[in-house]
């Protein structure tokens, strides 16, 4: 009798091994034109790095939120294989060439960015744009992997039965893990640097801070004793000492420079020209303070602080009309006839009072003019039986009528208001005044003489 033909079983699935690790966003360390940021971005999200590059350089010339973004990205983001960001680094007082190159790029393009808030359009593109891009990466970054998509295994991933390790031979295991080497000990982690034919120590990377080994020690149980002494004794004095911060004397450089710009042109240029100039030179020397704390002494979070607070107000300086002088007057503009008046009468800071309740408009007839105030009060009084029609544009302030209580004061921005006031009931008719008034930073007053 034949025995039953035994069914085969298939063999178990092969274990798929663990499930590839999510990329980390960080600064690509080759695939970079400037800090990687726009490599580690096209990595992170799955796109071509170009897309978030030309996008970067769009917003740079429509508002400087390329510059922005930029300089932030560079500051907050690590490189590969780091686990330090340059931000870090500036603020325990290791400043780089790399990271006073963020600072610098974050600042200008916060400079541009605050100098073109008024321009709505363009800021409007730029947000759009910014938001198109954003939705683009995270919607490519949150995209389910294809086992097509799937990357290879990692360098180093665990090895299925019977692979060869190409590093190690069959069966072979990694070495055991090391501790780093004792200072001054032979190491088996850093090379020697080789140039000219010769070599020295490798550097800590910091600007300060103690070193391994002295070699002018020598070896022996006394050399090794004095060796020690003598680094403690050097390590207790950097850790008291410190290297010298030099933050505070930038910060007085900054304002005696502030201060000297803007007191040589306060008498002959407008208010917003006087402190850009001030603000630019203050600029300057945190910027160069910077520059040199990358090669001695320490600058703090302080004096990055005062550089972009400094930027801030430079881009609000700009934006001051040039109307806006340095100096305060009173000025009363009163026309005896129509004739008299002039197209445009003109204020730069004060108070200014237009009187034209003397003139005599013709019925039938119109007379037009304009006024304008740099920063202050414009007060402009008409004939009573005169019927007005006014066009009124103040910057940041208020605007005050004939038909409004004097205590209702409403502060707006960007107030306009084209109105038409008919003379009172009883009064002789006139004719028309057209009356064009504009007021930068104050208040817009129209009030209507009393006989």
């Amino acid at each position: 009798m034949t025995p039953p033909t035994e069914t085969p079983v298939a063999p178990p699935d092969p274990d798929p091994g663990p499930a590839p690790a999510a990329p980390q966003l960080r600064r690509s360390g080759h695939n970079k034109v400037i800090g990687g940021v726009c490599g580690g971005l096209g990595r992170y999200c799955d796109i071509d790095p170009v897309i978030f590059r030309v996008a970067l350089g769009v917003l740079t010339v429509t508002g400087g939120l390329g510059l922005l973004f930029y300089g932030f990205g560079w500051l907050l983001l690590p490189q590969d294989g780091e686990e330090e960001n340059e931000a870090r680094r500036l603020l325990s007082g290791r400043v780089e060439g790399p990271a006073l190159a963020a600072v610098l790029m974050a600042l200008a393009g916060c400079g541009i960015f605050l100098s073109m808030l008024s321009n709505g359009s363009v800021m409007s593109f730029a947000w759009l744009l910014t938001l198109a891009v954003a939705g683009v990466g995270v919607w490519s970054q949150r995209r389910s992997l294809t086992p097509a998509d799937a990357p290879p295994d990692a360098v180093g991933a665990p090895a299925t039965p019977g692979t060869v390790s190409p590093a190690f031979g069959p069966g072979a295991a990694p070495p055991e893990t090391k501790a780093p080497p004792t200072p001054a000990s032979p190491s088996w982690w850093r090379d020697p640097i080789v140039k000219d034919g010769t070599t020295g120590p490798v550097g800590t990377g910091y600007l300060w801070g103690a070193d391994d080994a002295d070699p002018a020690v020598g070896l022996g149980p006394a050399g090794a004793r004095a060796g020690k002494t003598d680094r403690a004794g050097k390590a207790a004095d950097r850790a008291t000492r410190g290297p010298r911060a030099i933050g505070g004397f930038v910060f007085l450089l900054a304002l005696l420079a502030a201060g000297a710009g803007t007191a040589g042109a306060w008498s002959h240029q407008p208010l917003g020209t006087a402190l850009q100039i001030g603000l630019a030179a203050a600029l300057v020397v945190f910027g160069l303070g910077l520059v040199v704390s990358a090669f001695a002494g320490r600058t703090g979070f302080g004096t990055l602080f005062m550089a972009v607070l400094t930027a801030a107000l430079l881009a609000g300086a700009s934006a001051l009309p040039k109307t806006i002088t340095t100096e305060w007057t009173r000025t009363d503009w009163a026309p005896a006839a129509a004739a008299d008046v002039q197209p445009s009468y003109a204020l730069g800071s004060g108070e200014g009072t237009l009187d034209l309740s003397r003139v005599v408009v013709p019925s039938g007839q119109s007379v037009r003019t304009r006024a304008e105030v740099g920063a202050g009060r414009l007060k402009v009084l008409v004939p009573l039986g005169a019927t007005v029609k006014a066009h009124i544009v103040v910057g940041i302030g208020d605007v005050q009528l004939p038909t409004e209580k004097p205590e209702d004061v409403d502060i707006q921005p960007n107030q306009k208001k084209t109105v038409t006031l008919a003379p009172p009931a009883g009064a002789k008719p006139a004719g028309t005044l057209e009356l064009d008034l504009h007021v930068s930073i104050g208040q817009a007053e129209v009030d209507r003489a009393a006989s």
